[in-house]
């Protein structure tokens, strides 16, 4: 079976600066990193830097879901790999963002590779739908207060 993989892409009107550096940013993650409905972002943390690692707690109703990562590539404004480890990932999961600057603002395209499952391939998708979706909205509406 070939090694499970998810890609999602979104355009965004703000620069590929701010949406690389809001990766980075713990209070930005606490925005924008919520999956699905009434979920929230407790807790965020990030040591931006090869090697350095991060944390996001998710939370939907009382379970709280912990996910963390090291920073593999940061090659600014442009590609951010990093590791994901969480509940609902497998040993060597890593995310792959691809910066594009087009024409009234930014390209994203997120990889994330090795799932446990269909299943999980699956939910994950959607999640990181929602994720881009949560970060587009609160980026548009930064740009135009």
């Amino acid at each position: 079976m070939s090694e499970l993989t998810v890609v999602v892409s979104r355009r965004f009107s703000v620069p590929a600066a701010r949406v690389f550096e809001a990766w980075l940013d713990p209070d930005m993650l606490a925005k924008f990193m919520i999956p699905g409905p009434d979920m929230s972002v407790p807790k965020a943390t990030a040591d931006p830097r090869v090697g350095g690692e991060f944390e996001i707690i998710m939370q939907a109703g009382d379970q709280q879901i912990p996910h963390r990562g090291i920073y593999k590539e940061i090659n600014r404004h442009s590609r951010l790999v990093f590791t994901w480890d969480s509940p609902f990932s497998t040993a060597d999961s890593t995310v792959t963002l691809d910066f594009e600057e087009v024409a009234g603002g930014t390209e994203l395209t997120l990889t994330h590779v090795k799932f446990p499952s269909e299943e999980s391939r699956d939910n994950h998708r959607a999640g990181w739908g929602k994720i881009l979706e949560t970060m587009d909205h609160g980026l548009s509406e930064a740009s135009a207060g």
